[in-house]
């Protein structure tokens, strides 16, 4: 993030939920990325809901714990052409799930995420999947157990890193984009239709 945009932030409400979507789903609202994690406070949920009515984002409440909120937004279509990909259902099918509707995968994915943050299942690490992650870098991450990577950005990149700092720069230009945006005062509900 630039140092202009950075002072923008500080400058602004850290809780205010436009800024916190911008600055966690820009590559979602953008269309550059399928999927993106949503962590806010539980009592942000209907105007989260509020912001993504009639948008092309879906969504799905992860979990509500210890009073913050965690949302998988997603471009639905998207996500469901990435899954369809014989790499992707191969290593959800390594990870011991079935070849299922999507929203089944979906269901599953929030129960073995719910899991982990109570404390009684172990990390999910398809969350990359969920997230659209290029396949290789989730599968990297498994097989070298989070080391070794070539570099790290939106995630540990384990193959094509020139191509994936390329793709995380264009994030981040999106995140300032929208942060700048929501700092002049635009509304994450105008943004995301």
């Amino acid at each position: 993030m630039s140092k202009e945009v950075l002072h923008m932030v500080q400058r602004m409400d850290r809780n205010d939920l436009d800024l916190q979507m911008a600055m966690q789903c820009a590559p979602v609202f953008g269309g550059l990325k399928v999927s993106n994690l949503l962590i806010v406070d539980s009592g942000s949920r209907s105007r989260v809901l509020q912001n993504l009515k009639d948008s092309p984002i879906s969504h799905i409440t992860l979990s509500e714990y210890r009073g913050k909120i965690t949302m998988l937004l997603y471009r639905e279509q998207e996500l469901k052409d990435y899954f369809k990909s014989r790499r992707v259902k191969n290593l959800l099918r390594f990870l011991g799930y079935e070849d299922v509707p999507f929203w089944e995968l979906m269901m599953e994915f929030r129960r073995k995420f719910q899991a982990y943050q109570k404390g009684t299942g172990e990390f999910p690490h398809e969350m990359g999947i969920f997230l659209g992650y290029p396949v290789e870098d989730v599968a990297g991450f498994i097989r070298h157990c989070g080391q070794n990577s070539l570099c790290t950005g939106y995630w540990k990149v384990y193959r094509d890193s020139k191509e994936k700092k390329s793709l995380f720069e264009r994030f981040e230009k999106e995140e300032e984009k929208m942060v700048r945006y929501v700092c002049g005062g635009g509304s994450i509900r105008r943004m995301a239709l």
